[in-house]
């Protein structure tokens, strides 16, 4: 399942799974737009990824135990979740988010959500790390009455597109 990395060193083994921009690109998707099929992750992505870029990430996070593919049926469409191992890149994911924020220009709709995240601190990326385990491992959220991380994500994400529209 899991290829040998080129040295022991833990920083290495990491990029090796995560340093490609693609396989960011389609945790994040999956992540923070909820697309869980080929089809919404090809149509869905804002840099324009190709399908056999897509393909190819897929197979690769899949290997290295980032996501799982539902098992189909001939003309059924393969489901995409996050294991538990995808879903702790969540911290990388907010890392460079503010990294990004800090160091690199964008649009104020697509940086929204980076900020948000920046700015609620660690108990956001915690409540929605507990709603991925809830949607991809089906494990409830400890606190099923507190708002739904990715309700206040995509309420800011909502407000930015209006404003700058």
């Amino acid at each position: 399942m899991h290829s040998s990395p080129r040295s022991g060193c833990p920083i290495n083994a990491a990029v090796e799974v995560l340093g490609d921009p693609w396989a960011m690109l389609v945790l994040r998707d999956i992540m923070f737009g909820n697309r869980r099929y080929f089809r919404e992750l090809l149509t869905g992505s804002e840099e324009g990824i190709a399908s056999n870029i897509l393909s190819s990430r897929l197979k690769q996070l899949t290997a290295a135990g980032l996501l799982t593919r539902a098992a189909t049926q001939r003309g059924q469409r393969a489901e995409y979740s996050l294991t538990e191992a995808g879903i702790q890149v969540l911290p990388i994911m907010v890392a460079l988010g503010n990294w990004g924020l800090a160091h690199r220009p964008g649009t104020p709709h697509l940086r929204v959500r980076a900020e948000l995240l920046r700015d609620a601190g660690p108990e956001l990326t915690e409540a929605m790390m507990d709603e991925l385990r809830e949607l991809h491992l089906g494990i409830p959220r400890p606190n099923p009455q507190a708002p739904r991380a990715s309700t206040q994500l995509e309420a800011a994400y909502e407000a930015a597109t209006h404003t700058t529209a």
